[in-house]
């Protein structure tokens, strides 16, 4: 019955083909993995690719004139474009290679920074990953700014009227998750970048939990800067992105110093390079991100509109079904969200649901998501979460219930 439900044109099952850590036990049970949040799984074609590099490819880039240098820097360079077309950046020197979310926005506080002044302010919100506070905040420090916090509501959604009173001429800066990694919230971003814009403030998109979700233009999202994590793109770890606008990045000083960033080096004075390789100082995981391209090579293949469709119906039924548990409680419940159920059970500790859910081979992540200031929002002490991607399946669901069923009964 539930099967008929499934959309048709969606052939889930090849797709959990092309990903070969889906097919394992744990403990004795077929792993169910619903730790997307996190982390996704890899294509073949993304392994293969980070094993060909080391196989017959592997030189340093932009260094060498010898034939593999140059091989390596091209299979580079054509990732780079990749992900531009897979963004809709205007330019490819706009998009810079880091290590992942983290990195990016590290490398923005710093240099953004530069550019403030005692009592210029910088806006975030209640439901940022601490990746995007603890930068921000530190930053703050060093540079006198202050950091103010746009409010949410219950359900998990961003009180719009006061992130309208926190704007001033003082904004120099706003950055908010597009898509919020606990309560699976999809944020309002077009209309909070023109909002800042009509203060004269740039916009920073974090991109970690929306980019393998949905398609992104970052030109018709209007932000000045968009950055994500290739991990959770189906790309490998150690591996990220910061998109800026050309115009800004051009006057921004750069990060971290060393090789590839310079343009002449003397002991009285140094010159820097220009994009993109201006922020990217010395060797970079060149492997790496020569298979972050062919993540969205992998994605390319695929019907965008169709994968959100499903994962959709996805959510749905999980929501639904984890409703029928007495005592359960969905924290996260906004109109628009992306495939993330975050949920806490009366009288018990998420992480000894998880434990539970571990033994019976299910994956799920427990605790605080790196979002303390929400869960003191909320006043818990974490959730435990199920995300799911378009290779998971009803009939995972089912035996994710089947199995938090058995596993509160236990501890109750």
């Amino acid at each position: 019955m539930l099967k008929e439900k499934i959309r048709h044109d969606f052939d889930v099952e090849a797709i959990r083909k092309d990903f070969p850590a889906l097919d394992q036990e744990v403990y004795g049970k077929k792993l169910i993995y619903f730790d997307n949040g996190a982390t996704s799984q890899k294509p073949r074609s993304v392994i293969k690719t980070v094993e060909q590099y080391y196989l017959s490819d592997n030189a340093n880039v932009h260094r060498g004139v010898h034939h593999l240098s140059q091989k390596a820097t091209d299979l580079f360079e054509a990732s780079r474009r990749i992900v531009q077309n897979a963004i809709n950046a205007p330019e490819e020197e706009t998009v810079i290679f880091t290590k992942g979310t983290t990195d990016s926005i590290n490398l923005l506080a710093f240099s953004i920074g530069e550019t403030l002044k005692t009592g210029d302010e910088v806006i975030i919100s209640e439901m940022e990953h601490h990746s995007n506070i603890v930068p921000w905040q530190m930053m703050c420090e060093r540079k006198g700014c202050i950091l103010k916090v746009i409010p949410i509501n219950d359900k998990g959604e961003l009180i719009m009227s006061e992130y309208e009173q926190l704007l001033s001429d003082k904004t120099k800066l706003v950055a908010v998750t597009h898509v919020s990694n606990t309560l699976g919230t999809i944020n309002p971003v077009e209309q909070i970048i023109e909002m800042a814009h009509k203060k004269g403030a740039w916009v920073m998109i974090d991109g970690a939990q929306s980019i393998q979700h949905m398609k992104i233009d970052v030109q018709a999202m209007g932000c000045d800067f968009y950055v994500f994590s290739g991990h959770k793109v189906f790309g490998p770890t150690g591996t990220g992105v910061m998109y800026g606008k050309k115009e800004i990045l051009e006057n921004l000083p750069p990060y971290q110093g060393g090789g590839d960033m310079i343009d002449k080096v003397t002991f009285e004075k140094t010159t820097y390079n220009v994009l993109p390789f201006k922020f990217e100082a010395g060797t970079p995981n060149i492997a790496g991100c020569i298979a972050l391209g062919e993540a969205f090579n992998y994605l390319s293949g695929l019907d965008h509109n169709e994968l959100a469709a499903y994962e959709e119906e996805l959510l749905d039924y999980a929501e639904k079904q984890l409703l029928t548990i007495e005592g359960l409680r969905l924290i996260g419940t906004a109109s628009k969200k992306i495939s993330v159920a975050s949920f806490v059970v009366d009288g018990i500790h998420p992480f000894d649901i998880g434990t539970l859910l571990d033994k019976q081979g299910i994956a799920v992540r427990t605790g605080h998501h790196c979002t303390q200031p929400l869960m003191d929002r909320f006043a818990i002490p974490g959730t435990v979460r199920a995300s799911f991607a378009f290779y998971n399946t009803r009939e995972e669901i089912d035996q994710f219930i089947i199995a938090l069923k058995r596993s509160v009964n236990m501890l109750r």
